[in-house]
């Protein structure tokens, strides 16, 4: 919001509506040794023009996808987004929409949800999707909480390779909530061993999680997971890339009881890490448990659609100890971004992007495969990610590849891991994945 200054006469009238004399009696409750006693370090004054170059200056010092060839991934991924989707979304219908308290004049905002919800059902073959949670990793960490709600019990097991940053925010959710902590099951070939999670998952467990694909892009035993998951009494939730579900089967087809999901890949830029969307969808019968708002559709005394909150189980809207979720918004703008693109996509479009970014990334790692010293870490089926070992640290190649314009992947040494993780997605040409495999030739 604008800084707007206030004159003294105006300042003077706020304190007097206030009821003290001055500033300093207003902030008396905040302690002397804390107050700030200098003047504030900023900038010289400055106008437009000189703030404007200053911040290009400042801007051109990023190294960006618009102007380099990418292969990051890691959980954030550069896929082409039709300019369509900013037009749309930058309308001033959803650009100042604020949270739809008042169904009767939100009704544009609430319907835009209840599309995006449909669409996230259809995509993931759930039931049910909420309004949308902050990002992945917290829509991952809720299911948690949900499945722990919903069983009584507090163990939580993941199986297979979760996303280290998810599996920090679920550890903390789960460690503020007093639940017991997270248990791993053992990677064997960039995967969960199934017969190490046998011996895991008991009556005890609330719920068994498994990402797919996995953090290494690696497929992972799913439909088995899932069976040892119900024979246990557990929910079973999944973590699905939105993509990959164009050519994967859609975890609700396998058993899934929450699946959950980071929307960014659809719709929305890879922005510096944010903000994302966190996809949450489940089985009808769990549908009193979800956190979140979810938005539903009735008719008036007139017989139209009208377009409601039909269920917010959140603690400012109920009694505090039957909250489900400390869960007071939802990503509507990201949303709707996701479910524009999903729609100028179409059920054949998301099939097409997903193909095209599994063929590119086979062709790459086969190719990568064949320089001396170089190879894949894994032989498991995997999407559009890949691990390959390097004969030189991955931090060099992806130093000198900067000077070439390329950001090569990401570094596992990060996770105290080797290898260097390389992620293909539609946009990437033949000639510049052929260009990639020739500079990193040379590197080694």
């Amino acid at each position: 919001m604008p800084f707007i200054v206030n004159t003294d006469a105006e300042r003077a009238e706020m304190l007097s509506q206030i009821g003290v004399q001055n500033f300093d009696e207003l902030i008396a409750d905040i302690p002397e040794e804390i107050r700030l006693k200098r003047a504030l370090d900023l900038f010289p004054a400055m106008g437009e023009p000189e703030v404007k170059r200053l911040l290009e200056l400042m801007a051109a010092s990023n190294a960006a996808t618009c102007d380099h060839v990418s292969f990051l991934g890691a959980g954030a991924y550069d896929h082409f987004i039709p300019a369509a989707v900013k037009t749309i979304s930058s309308r001033s219908e959803f650009y100042t929409a604020y949270t739809p308290y008042q169904a009767e004049v939100s009704q544009g905002t609430l319907q835009a949800i209840y599309e995006y919800q449909s669409v996230m059902c259809r995509l993931y073959g759930m039931d049910v999707a909420n309004a949308s949670m902050y990002d992945g990793a917290s829509a991952l960490a809720e299911a948690a909480l949900m499945a722990v709600n919903i069983t009584g019990r507090n163990g939580v097991v993941v199986a297979g390779k979760l996303h280290p940053y998810s599996r920090q925010v679920l550890e903390t959710y789960l460690e503020a909530a007093g639940e017991r902590a997270i248990v791993q099951n053992s990677i064997e070939n960039g995967i969960g061993s199934v017969a190490s999670l046998e011996a895991l998952v008991t009556s005890e467990v609330a719920a068994v999680i498994v990402q797919q694909p996995n953090f290494y892009g690696c497929l992972e035993e799913v439909e088995v997971i899932g069976e040892i998951a119900k024979k246990n009494g557990a929910l079973f939730i999944v973590m699905a890339d939105p993509v990959s579900l164009g050519v994967l089967e859609a975890p609700g087809n396998y058993g899934a009881d929450i699946a959950v999901g980071e929307g960014q890949p659809v719709g929305n830029a890879q922005s510096f890490g944010g903000p994302y969307l966190g996809i949450f969808t489940v089985k009808q019968a769990h549908v009193r448990k979800i956190p979140g708002r979810l938005v539903g559709m009735t008719k008036d005394k007139d017989g139209n659609d009208g377009f409601i909150l039909t269920l917010q189980t959140r603690e400012q809207h109920i009694r505090r100890e039957k909250a489900t979720s400390n869960i007071c918004s939802n990503q509507a703008l990201c949303a709707l971004q996701s479910v524009v693109h999903l729609s100028l996509l179409g059920k054949e479009g998301i099939r097409d992007v997903a193909n095209r970014s599994m063929q590119k990334a086979h062709y790459l790692a086969d190719r990568i495969a064949e320089l001396p010293g170089f190879s894949l870490k894994y032989s498991a089926p995997f999407f559009r990610e890949f691990v390959v070992e390097t004969p030189i640290p991955a931090a060099t190649i992806i130093e000198k590849m900067l000077e070439k314009k390329v950001f090569a992947g990401v570094d596992l040494s990060a996770w105290g891991e080797d290898g260097l993780l390389v992620a293909v997605t539609e946009k990437r040409t033949k000639e510049e994945l052929d260009s990639f495999v020739s500079e990193l030739a040379s590197l080694g």
